[in-house]
């Protein structure tokens, strides 16, 4: 079926491609006479459209007037002037549609367009972003043109009162994340009169990264929970428990499916260690729930993989963004449960008060659209889903990324020799790598790598996220090595020899000047000093260039294609030279869940060493096919979701 789809998908782009082009040839017509304007009668402009709109003009006649007034802005206010395919993704995103843009493309600045044409209507638009960190960079960064032309610009983050949300949503535009919008609305839900709501209306959302939140997080229900019961002694008892308990001789493991089943074995050996008779008399039904639960934890959830332990407390790793999700639990007892394993202060259980997963969170507003650098692979999930087609905007300039085959090793130790040797080499040429990992833990044994053979690095994890804007900004500079969780896979943009934005924005900031308390100050400083540190940019981008651009190397496939792509996506951009090369081995998880048995007995029968790589055909459609089938579960259970979903949602609108 979806394959089926995607033909019929692909039929209508060319046509549209075309009817995007003929709106770009209309707003450059007026490039001109705005381009003449002072920065008073720019700013005019936007009364001007709030008044014709009102008066019965619609948004797609004002567009063309409303994107040159937007470009115009962003020139006189980031020094930057948006390329004709941005226009071509900011008029898809305004009819509703996911505007597929190569990474470097400049997706952040696409979104000023619509966002600004859809705010001349007054009910608010909410610009969507992965975490906090984005929302807070794009709100000033992205906000400077907004707030130029007249507009408020709201921003809301994890530790706002209601009074500042409240504010923030009154705005023209309001930039958050996924979680505290969804979050927002179900306190709303739960709100006992209209004064203590915060969200006002669901008009126009621009999503970006919509592939992440739309696909990849769409199960992920939001839950608020109150507090039920006080944590028992049951989970340190059955975490010493299991402790004596055997995979495959008293419970077994299904890896595909992420369940555990407890075996008959285990069930006597339980009943032995409890001094009970029957595990499953009516009166120790609860103790079922705490050993599955102790079993799960030990089993199919790890340590600086799934979640971290910090200042005692157990944080969850989000594994398609590699970022701790602070304030998120497990629920049904899982969380005490990995408490328990770790040793650390069990937290009180809680009941759910109010809970909606993101897709119906999102089929909420009157009109979506979104942007990422891979939708193709799912468009027909789009569509189905959300009704939502996905555009592909052609490049601004060719890419001319290298994409290196996968070198594939017996085993993980073999890898990472390899691919420290590798790592190793190409700094001592001074060309930069950025390096993916799969988990902390994988991003800290591999520089415990690095620095054995003496080479300096960064580290990105959720163990280190306050610094991130700041590694990124350094990641493409001469001899940079930095190592990165899935993190650094998506929203930055790691450009040759440095990216001279955020060296002068944090120049400015640290002299006391911010874009937002400052605005007028910021904006006077602001060309002298970003012409400083482009100077100081421009001869190490020259030097990367000749040494063959970023190198990107992957150290584990990930169950997704998209978030490979995505990693790859960071080298290439805007033309720019680069190269990227995954490294492999059959002991990776994706080859251990996955059919590993039959490529390993190829590899024994074939006499292959442990540090030698195999380029081979089997291996890589072994990998293809995993992912594939993963893929094809995923949405499985996401229509599943839906279809139980989609009862409470009639519920919620009564």
């Amino acid at each position: 079926m979806p394959a089926f789809f995607d033909r019929i998908l692909r039929a209508g782009e060319g046509r549209l491609l075309r009817e995007l082009g003929k709106v770009v040839a209309v707003v450059n017509g007026h490039e001109a006479r705005i381009s003449a304007l002072s920065d008073a009668d720019l700013r005019a402009q936007t009364a001007l459209f709030q008044k014709r709109f009102s008066e019965g003009e619609s948004l797609d006649e004002l567009l063309p007037e409303a994107f040159a007034v937007v470009r115009e802005a962003a020139k006189r206010t980031l020094g930057q002037r948006h390329y004709d395919v941005q226009l071509m993704g900011g008029a898809a995103l305004h009819r509703g549609n996911i505007a597929e843009m190569r990474t470097g493309e400049g997706k952040t600045l696409v979104a000023t367009l619509p966002s600004y044409l859809n705010a001349l209507a007054g009910r608010g638009v909410h610009v969507v972003t992965t975490n906090d960190y984005l929302a807070e960079r794009d709100s000033e960064w992205m906000g400077r043109i907004h707030r130029f032309l007249g507009l408020k610009v709201g921003v809301i983050l994890a530790n706002m009162t209601p009074a500042q949300r409240r504010e923030a949503y009154l705005a023209d535009i309001t930039y958050g994340t996924n979680n505290e919008f969804g979050f927002d609305y179900l306190r709303d839900n739960m709100a006992w009169s209209l004064e203590e709501c915060v969200q006002r209306d669901h008009f126009f959302a621009v999503v970006d990264e919509v592939d992440s939140i739309l696909i990849d997080e769409a199960r992920t229900p939001l839950i608020i929970s109150g507090p039920a019961d006080k944590a028992t002694k049951w989970y340190v008892e059955f975490a010493n428990h299991v402790g004596k308990l055997q995979r495959d001789v008293h419970y077994e493991v299904d890896e595909k499916k992420k369940t555990v089943g407890i075996l008959e074995d285990g069930v006597t050996k339980v009943e032995e260690l409890l001094q009970i008779g029957n595990l499953y008399e009516a009166a120790n039904t609860p103790m079922i729930g705490y050993l599955n639960n102790a079993v799960r934890a030990k089993e199919l959830f790890k340590r600086d993989k799934d979640y971290v332990v910090m200042n005692g407390e157990l944080l969850i790793v989000d594994e398609h963004t590699g970022r701790m999700l602070a304030g998120r639990r497990y629920s049904e007892g899982l969380h005490q449960a990995l408490e328990a394993k770790e040793r650390i202060e069990i937290k009180d259980e809680n009941q759910t008060l109010a809970t909606i997963t993101l897709q119906n969170y999102f089929r909420l507003y009157g009109k979506l659209s979104g942007m990422t650098g891979t939708a193709m692979t799912e468009a027909s999930e789009f569509y189905q889903i959300y009704k939502l087609g996905v555009v592909p905007i052609p490049t601004n300039r060719e890419m001319i990324r290298i994409d290196q085959a996968d070198l594939v090793y017996k085993s993980e130790a073999g890898k990472f020799v390899a691919v420290t040797a590798d790592i190793a080499d190409k700094h001592r040429k001074g060309q930069p790598v950025l390096v993916g990992t799969v988990s902390v833990e994988k991003s800290e044994e591999l520089s415990a790598f690095l620095r054995k053979s003496g080479v300096p690095h960064e580290v990105l994890n959720a163990k280190h996220h306050e610094r991130e804007a700041a590694i990124i900004a350094r990641a493409g500079v001469l001899g940079a090595v930095t190592v990165a969780t899935n993190m650094a896979g998506r929203g930055t943009d790691i450009m040759l020899g440095g990216n001279p934005e955020f060296m002068a924005d944090f120049e400015l900031q640290r002299r006391g000047i911010s874009p937002v308390d400052n605005a007028e100050a910021y904006e006077v400083a602001w060309p002298d000093e970003i012409a400083r540190q482009k100077a100081a940019v421009a001869k190490g981008h020259e030097e990367v260039i000749a040494l063959g651009g970023l190198y990107v190397l992957g150290t584990e496939r990930h169950e997704s294609r998209r978030i490979d792509n995505q990693l790859r996506g960071r080298s290439g951009r805007q033309g720019d030279p680069g190269e990227s090369r995954f490294y492999l081995s059959l002991q990776d998880e994706l080859m251990r869940r996955f059919n590993s048995g039959m490529v390993e007995r190829f590899l024994s029968a074939a006499g292959i060493p442990e540090d030698e790589p195999i380029e081979s055909k089997m291996v890589s459609n072994a990998i293809r096919s995993a992912q594939t089938q993963v893929e094809a579960q995923n949405f499985e259970m996401r229509k599943n979701v839906l279809k139980y979903d989609d009862v409470m949602n009639r519920q919620r609108q009564v």
